[in-house]
């Protein structure tokens, strides 16, 4: 019974960590790529940036409640279309951020006068999405399928 609550408490500690660290990186990611100041920007439309950010927050955590939960929503295929495009703008939106994003580590690293292990880094980076990858479809998928 005591190591049941125990394996319980380290799986508590474990999703609240990476859930912070993912969390992060997301907000970091944004930030990084100054998506919503540069929309902001060319909408002129600084007078709504608080609802800017707030709709990146709520949409989030609906986002992770919705992923977590079996709450299921019927809606009028309208709204899926304006719900499917609204979520194709944001992805386009990121994808070309990310192509600048790509230039930063170089310049990063060159800063830092760590340029050499810039392959290191990158690496680091894609080996850490395989093996998470592979987690999640080889643990959480088949457990719950």
């Amino acid at each position: 019974m005591i190591d049941a609550i125990r394996i319980f408490l380290v799986e508590i500690v474990i999703g609240f960590g990476t859930g912070i660290m993912v969390g992060s990186g997301f907000v970091a990611f944004l930030t990084v790529l100054g998506i919503i100041p540069r929309l902001v920007q060319l909408s002129k439309s600084g007078e709504f940036l608080h609802s800017y950010q707030a709709s990146v927050i709520i949409g989030a955590l609906l986002g992770t409640f919705l992923s977590f939960t079996s709450i299921t929503f019927s809606f009028p295929s309208f709204l899926l279309i304006l719900w499917g495009l609204l979520h194709g703008v944001f992805v386009g939106m990121l994808a070309a951020g990310l192509t600048e994003v790509l230039n930063v580590f170089p310049i990063l690293m060159k800063r830092l006068g760590i340029d050499r292990e810039l392959l290191w880094l990158l690496m680091a980076i894609v080996i850490g999405k395989i093996v998470g990858s592979v987690f999640q479809w080889t643990v959480f998928v088949d457990v719950m399928g």
